[in-house]
Order: C-alpha cells, then sequence, then structure tokens
C-alpha cells in the first residue's frame, strides 16, 4: 500500500515531459490518473497503456485548460470516470520567447490564455471539485525569480498564476486542502530547444551539475501532493538543482 493509493488525481498537459512524469509516478505511488492532453492523443493513450501495464489505472480526457468548457468537461468525466477528486496538478503552460519590442498582442493573448486564464479555470475547478484535505500543485517557473533575457511575457503570464494559487491557498485551507507552486529550472524535455553551447553554460551555473530530469520535478510533486506535505501550503517550491 502506498501513500497515494485510493486516490484520484488529474494531471493536465500529461500526454508528454514533466506532465507525464509526473502521472506516472503519482500512479507507481497508488492514485488513478486522469491524463489530460490537447491534441496528442496517441501519446496520451501510451502514457495510459504504460501506466496500465504497471498495474495502475488512467484514462486519457482531451481539452485545453484555457477553454472553459473543456476544463468543465475534464473535471465532469474525472468525477464520472473515476471518482471524487483528491489531487489537481496543473502543468499545461505555453510559451513565446522574444525581445520585448518585438512582442505581439498574438504573443501575450497565446501565454495568458494558458498561463494565466487556464490557470484560474483549473483552480476555480479545483476548488469547487477537489476532497477536504485534497492537494493543488501550480506550475510556474524559475524566470519569475529570476529573469532572462526574451522571457518577460512567458514570465509575467506565469507570475499570474503563482499569485492565483497563493490567493487560492489562503481561501480554502480551513478545508484542509493545501496549494502550491513548483517551479521548474530548465528540465530535459523534447519542449527544451536551445543551442548546446546555452545548454552547457546552464549546466555550469548549476550547483547539482546537470540539467534536470522530468522525474527530478515529479518526485517534488509527489511529496507535495502526499501526506508528509500537509503543513505546506502557498509556497513555491523551486526545483531547480539551486540554479538560482
Amino acid at each position: 500500500m502506498t501513500s497515494l493509493t485510493g486516490k484520484v488525481a488529474i494531471v493536465t498537459a500529461s500526454s508528454r515531459g514533466i506532465g507525464q512524469a509526473i502521472a506516472k509516478r503519482l500512479s507507481r505511488d497508488g492514485a488513478v490518473v486522469a491524463v489530460n492532453y490537447v491534441s496528442s492523443t496517441d501519446k496520451a493513450e501510451a502514457v495510459v497503456q504504460e501506466i496500465e501495464a504497471q498495474g495502475g489505472r488512467a484514462i486519457a480526457i482531451q481539452g485545453s485548460v484555457a477553454n472553459k468548457a473543456d476544463v468543465l468537461r475534464l473535471f465532469a468525466e474525472t468525477k464520472q470516470q473515476l471518482g471524487a477528486i483528491d489531487i489537481v496538478v496543473n502543468v499545461a503552460g505555453a510559451s513565446v520567447f522574444k525581445p520585448h519590442l518585438e512582442l505581439t498582442d498574438d504573443d501575450f493573448e497565446k501565454v495568458f490564455a494558458v498561463n494565466a486564464k487556464g490557470a484560474m479555470y483549473v483552480l476555480q475547478e479545483a476548488a469547487q471539485h477537489i476532497k477536504d484535505g485534497g492537494r493543488i500543485v501550480q506550475f510556474s517557473t524559475g524566470g519569475t525569480m529570476m529573469p532572462v533575457p526574451t522571457g518577460g511575457i512567458y514570465a509575467a503570464s506565469k507570475a499570474a498564476g503563482e499569485r492565483l494559487a497563493f490567493a487560492l491557498a489562503k481561501e480554502i485551507g480551513h478545508r484542509q486542502v493545501t496549494v502550491n507552486v513548483v517551479s521548474p529550472g530548465v528540465t530535459d524535455t523534447d519542449g527544451l530547444i536551445m543551442p548546446k553551447a546555452a545548454v552547457n553554460q546552464l549546466i555550469q551555473q548549476t550547483p547539482l551539475g546537470r540539467l534536470g530530469q522530468p522525474e527530478d520535478v515529479a518526485d517534488v510533486v509527489a511529496f507535495l501532493v502526499g501526506d508528509d506535505a500537509h503543513w505546506v501550503t502557498g509556497q513555491n517550491i523551486q526545483a531547480n538543482g539551486g540554479i538560482l
């Protein structure tokens, strides 16, 4: 029996990268998992199949966090198929990296629709549907604390999600629901598109001497959603190998 046995978890954007690692980790710890995705049906189904092959249970649910109807359906289908919700991890994010003077209205709409408005939708539904004593984790980025050139609009949109999460922690703490933020540093996923020289420079700046792996971040989430983190809420956990 593991610490999450019998728990029901939603993990957004979990068909790949960090979200996928989290879905698999929570399943190994005993949770049944709703694997959310936007367009990668094959990848989401592959995650479900891998979880089931390991003896777990999971379902795939399509939907964008930027679409309120999709978020409502994500929570409704999860409750209908898996039961009452104990854990919500909002990994979904969109990014644009451009010099400030080159930013456009479309850039703003793209990142804020997912990272700010999407966070609002997910956190609203989580607050309404999560069981007392549940766990909510909102994802951000180390860029809100360590500004990087061309990363202003991405960091700003993620900062909005952080503030929403911190306010929610105050609002529903009386139900023993914890709400925390996880901010990964540079992580080795297929979304990391950087010149090799830049990657090597980041490794040199990281005290632990390597890039983060999705599993490193999943370990942090596993702690926050488990029983041992019952006294941790309203915090921003920097999962970055010490680069800040």
